[in-house]
Parts: C-alpha cells; sequence; structure tokens
C-alpha cells in the first residue's frame, strides 16, 4: 500500500513538474549562478513562483489539467533556455524588453548557435516526449482525462496565499539592487521576470531641461582648456572612421608562435596615435549601438537597441555638425540597411548617403555580406569620387567579416592555426581577424595609392568584444591565458583599440581612460569645430586625461570603468568587485562613491535628454 501511495503521488501533475522545474533550475544555476551563488539558495527562491502557477492550474485550469501543465512547462522552459543562452553571450540576464530583437535573431541564428552545448536541448525532452505521448498514445491520453479533476479548494486556497507572500519576501528585499545578475540571483529567474514586467527605472529624477553641456562637464568633473592642444590640427581634411568588427585590443602587437596576427593594425600603431586603454560602451544593439554612440556621444538606451529606441528622434550627432560645416557624408555597410533598423537611424542621424547590399552586391560573401574585400575595394573606390569633388567628406565604414561566430571560408585564411587553437572559439576568432586585418591591409594601400590617406584623419576602433567571458570553455580559457600570461578577465574582454592618423602628426601613446562616446568630441577638436552648445556626453581624449564611462550591458547596471579598473556593483555599491585593468581581481570598490554616483547620474542625465528631444516628422 506505501509503494502504491507513493506511486500515485509521483504520477500527480503537480509533483511530476515539479521535479522537472526543479531539474531544469539546476541547469541554470550550473551554467549562469554557479559562481555567484550556492545550489540550494537558487532552488528555495525558483520553487515558490512555479508552486503557484501550479497551485493556479490545479484551482482554475483542472478540466484540461495535463495540458495546461504542459504548456506551462514549455513556457517555463523557454525562459530558462533564453537565460542561458543569453547569459552566455551577453553575460546579463534576458527579460521581456529584449524580445523586442527577436527578430533580428534569424540573422545572426549561427552565433546563436555556437553557443549552445547540446545538453542544453535537454530541458526539452520531458516536452517532446510528453506531447508525443499526448497525440499518439491512448494509454496517457486516458491517463490525462483522468486528472479532470480539482484537488481540495481551500487547500489549494492556502497554498496560492502562502506561495504569493514568499515571492514577495523573496523579491522585496532586493527591489532597490542595480545589478541585474545578483537580482535574478536573490529573486529566482521567474520572480526576476516577473518584477522587472513591473519595476519602475533605474534612472534617477533629471529634468531634461536642465541637462546642458556645462552641466554634464560639472558632474564628470571636467573643464576644457582654453587653448585646447591638436586644435584645428587636421582643419578641413576629410575624415574617415573604420569600425572594425569585434576587434578587441589584445590582438593588437600579438604573435602566435611567431606569427603576427595582425600586422597592418600592428604597422599603424607604430606611426600613429595609438589609445591602448579604450573600450566598448555598446547596448543590446552591439555594432548598431557602436554607431550610435560614435556618432553622437551618447549612450545607449537601458532596455533595446539604440538603433530602435532613439530612431525616432531628432538626435544631435557628428554627420549634422560636419555637414553644417561643409562636409558631405556617406556610410558604408555590406548588409542590408533595414538589419538592427538602420534605415531609420541614419535618417535621425542625418546621413547625406547610405551604401548597403543593394552597393555591394552579394559576391564573395563572408559572415552576413559581401567581404571585407569587397567593402573596402568599393568604398575605396567612392571615396576617390568624393576626393575628386574637391570637397571635404565624412565616410563611416563598418566592417563585418570577424563576425562572430568567426568561420570564415576556408579559402579566406591567410595564416596556419597552431593545432591547440583549432576547432576553438579563440582559434577561430583568431583566423577570422587575421583575414579582416588582411583585407583592411589593402584598403589601407588602396587610399594612399589614390591620395585620400594624406588628405583624412583616419580613426579605427572595435565596435565590441569578440570573446565573452562567459563564452569560454576550460580549453578557450586556458588559451587566452596564454595570450595574456595571466587569466583573461572582464576588463580585457571590454578592452577594444582606438587608433587614429592626423596628417601631419607622428606616433604618441595616449594611455588615459576612453570609450566610445569621446570619439565625436576628440574629432570636433582635431577639425576645429565646437561642440560647446551640444550636449555630449564624451569628452574630447586629447585634452583630458581623466574619465568615467557608464556601461550598460555586458555587465549589469551600475558598473563603469575608470583607471581603477571594472567596477561591478553588488546587491549595493558596498559590496562591489573591482576588476583591475590588469588582471587581478578586488573584492571591494577601489574608487570612491562619487565616482559610482556620478556613472548612474550620467547614464540618467543621457536617457532623459533623449528621451526629451522633439520626433522626427
Amino acid at each position: 500500500m506505501k509503494q502504491l501511495s507513493w506511486r500515485k503521488i509521483a504520477l500527480k501533475p503537480f509533483f511530476f513538474f515539479s521535479i522537472v522545474m526543479i531539474l531544469k533550475m539546476v541547469l541554470v544555476w550550473a551554467v549562469v549562478f554557479r559562481h555567484e551563488g550556492s545550489l540550494i539558495q537558487s532552488l528555495l527562491v525558483g520553487i515558490p513562483p512555479v508552486w503557484f502557477i501550479f497551485s493556479l492550474l490545479e484551482s482554475y485550469a483542472y478540466k484540461r489539467k495535463l495540458s495546461a501543465y504542459l504548456i506551462t512547462d514549455l513556457v517555463l522552459t523557454i525562459i530558462y533556455f533564453a537565460v542561458i543562452m543569453y547569459y552566455k553571450y551577453f553575460g546579463v540576464i534576458v527579460t521581456y524588453h529584449e524580445l523586442r530583437q527577436v527578430n533580428q535573431v534569424s540573422e545572426v541564428n549561427s552565433s546563436v548557435f555556437s553557443l549552445m552545448d547540446p545538453y542544453y536541448l535537454f530541458v526539452f525532452t520531458d516536452i517532446v516526449v510528453l506531447f508525443v505521448l499526448m497525440l499518439s498514445n491512448k494509454r496517457f491520453k486516458a491517463f490525462g482525462r483522468g486528472l479532470r479533476f480539482r484537488e481540495n479548494r481551500g487547500l489549494l486556497g492556502v497554498g496560492q496565499v502562502v506561495m504569493l507572500m514568499l515571492c514577495a519576501v523573496i523579491i522585496l528585499p532586493f527591489r532597490n539592487g542595480m545589478n541585474e545578475l545578483q537580482q535574478a540571483k536573490n529573486m529566482g529567474i521567474i520572480n526576476y521576470e516577473a518584477y522587472v514586467a513591473f519595476a519602475p527605472s533605474k534612472d534617477l529624477k533629471i529634468d531634461p531641461q536642465t541637462v546642458t553641456p556645462d552641466l554634464v562637464a560639472q558632474v564628470k568633473g571636467i573643464t576644457d582648456p582654453g587653448q585646447p592642444a591638436y586644435w584645428e590640427a587636421a582643419k578641413g581634411k576629410n575624415v574617415i572612421i573604420i569600425q572594425l568588427e569585434a576587434f578587441q585590443n589584445f590582438l593588437i602587437n600579438l604573435k602566435i608562435d611567431g606569427q603576427e596576427i595582425t600586422p597592418n593594425m600592428n604597422a599603424l600603431v607604430k606611426d600613429t596615435f595609438y589609445f591602448p586603454h579604450f573600450f566598448q560602451q555598446v547596448g543590446q544593439g552591439n555594432t548598431a549601438d557602436a554607431e550610435f554612440v560614435v556618432n553622437t556621444s551618447l549612450y545607449v538606451p537601458p532596455n533595446g537597441a539604440a538603433s530602435e529606441v532613439y530612431a525616432d528622434r531628432v538626435l544631435p550627432s557628428m554627420p549634422k555638425t560636419l555637414a553644417n560645416n561643409g562636409y558631405r557624408t556617406a556610410t558604408f555597410h555590406t548588409n542590408n540597411v533595414i538589419f538592427w533598423n538602420r534605415d531609420e537611424l541614419y535618417k535621425a542621424l542625418g546621413w547625406e548617403k547610405y551604401y548597403d547590399n543593394t552597393f555591394f552586391g552579394d559576391s564573395d560573401p563572408v559572415a552576413f555580406g559581401s567581404s571585407d574585400e569587397v567593402l573596402y575595394r568599393k568604398t575605396s573606390e567612392e571615396l576617390g569620387k568624393f576626393q575628386q569633388e574637391g570637397k571635404p567628406f565624412y565616410a563611416q565604414i563598418i566592417s563585418m567579416s570577424g563576425h562572430h561566430p568567426f568561420r570564415i571560408p576556408e579559402a579566406k585564411f591567410k595564416m596556419k592555426l597552431p593545432d591547440r587553437f583549432k576547432g576553438t572559439l579563440v582559434g577561430d576568432y583568431i583566423q577570422a581577424q587575421n583575414y579582416s586585418d588582411y583585407a583592411l591591409g589593402q584598403f589601407i594601400q588602396e587610399l594612399k595609392a589614390n591620395g585620400v590617406w594624406d588628405n583624412s584623419v583616419i580613426v579605427l576602433y572595435g565596435d565590441h568584444q569578440g570573446l565573452p567571458v562567459y563564452s569560454l570553455n576550460s580549453k578557450e580559457k586556458n588559451l587566452m591565458k596564454e595570450i595574456y600570461g595571466r587569466t583573461y578577465t572582464v576588463p580585457d574582454m571590454m578592452n577594444i583599440p582606438l587608433v587614429m592618423s592626423v596628417p601631419g602628426q607622428g606616433a604618441k601613446v595616449f594611455d588615459q581612460i576612453g570609450g566610445q562616446s569621446d570619439i565625436y568630441p576628440t574629432i570636433a577638436n582635431l577639425i576645429g569645430v565646437s561642440l560647446k552648445d551640444q550636449v555630449h556626453f564624451g569628452q574630447d581624449l586629447l585634452n583630458h586625461t581623466k574619465n568615467v564611462l557608464p556601461q550598460r550591458y555586458y555587465l549589469p547596471s551600475g558598473s563603469f570603468i575608470t583607471e581603477q579598473g571594472a567596477f561591478v556593483p553588488g546587491t549595493s555599491f558596498n559590496d562591489g568587485k573591482t576588476y583591475k585593468l590588469d588582471g587581478e581581481l578586488v573584492n571591494k570598490p577601489l574608487e570612491d562613491k562619487t565616482e559610482y554616483d556620478k556613472a548612474h547620474k550620467l547614464v540618467s542625465m543621457s536617457d532623459g535628454y533623449v528621451s526629451s528631444l522633439p520626433k522626427r516628422k
């Protein structure tokens, strides 16, 4: 009788699906929270919302009980799976806000699938088996019909109240935290997802009418010099920005078994301005966000890609500023302009003309469009024509062959990859970036041959990281340790190069901290255009050495980078960690709280300012 009793309990959907959900919570913990908290804690905060949902099914969906449980199982499994996959690339917890970008997944499905360990798919095993049984097995169908009854209503009601109260007790102590990863760990995934759906903005309350260039400078603690260095050093020169796909700074001067990985970038660094402590500031939109930040000197929104959230605004921008100073403007990208809503973003930024796949065609494909060789060859021809017109121009070129997951055609291999790197994400990355550097070298020669190079300020930078810390397996982490001579850490991941070739100027290394929002004001200084009346959050890197860089993605909210390193808050500022630039992890803040407050205020000011801008007609 005792065995029969336990069997009956095990066959009850409430019990069976509770065990299934617990197993899936274990998987999420193993991938996401293993180094953040205990498994027991994850289960204790994860079970109450699941039991609350299940008790509702028992009360109100009892006539279709098995179907209701299966559908609920599917929905919760999709949430858990999405959390795992999103964390593997971005290092943050996915929420409903990211669903706005679900239409982009088809374009980057190879990147998504490359992050997936096969065992992740086991989370769907029970769903597949049970759905097949429901559709094909008569005995299972009969079993399902036998479940059409309601358990004790009073007991269910008490259970719902208790579980709801437990959820509230779990959520409330952590609702004011800045770090989303810590919140999700402390609240549990389902509690956190429910909380985020109704949570207020983390922004400070800022009157957008008070946001002025003077206020930004005051908050940042900087003062423009009376006679800035390099003012008008490139007056009247062309401006060419080359945005290098997923190009990280460690590639500069890197040799593997004696082979230079980026010989053309290495040669540039020896002859130009080089900023080795330069960092990405992108959000969910990655490459498109880099275009936005560089061309506006504004920060990305708290949720969604800037190209989608801010594209309906009348944005102050570098294309507009340079156009007002006699420049023609154009941007070049081999993908379709509608990807990431660029067609609307480009209108908001004020580009005079854009070149996309309709110009570059679909020959010699790599990643999501024609290869960098095609991009650079056709672009150099257009820039040569611009030069002949005698009017200065501003051109932005977006490379793409080095896109994740970095699997370029074998015909494009320009180096022999050592055996220990083969079949790894790190090896594929190095192979792809070596090819991208090869194509860049051809572009440089073409610009020098047609006279454009010597008449232009050339700016090169990486758009975002290529090797997320969270995506690497143990072998790949060891390869990165071989490259760095130490553990690969968060600031290493965020570190991208900035290289500037300025006519008439020699080589110089600038050691100050910089970010993508600083490119616009730095270029404005070089060509002699004042931004004193335009709100911008970056600073001229040629005249300022102290900097704070708020981060909104790849790191939790409240994170920022200074010369001390990358600070990541815990439940608050006081229990935060600092990842020093030399790789050391310090389990405390190394900056004063004023820097944390400063970073928080700056992003709040940017959000309020952009939201107050008039909408485009």
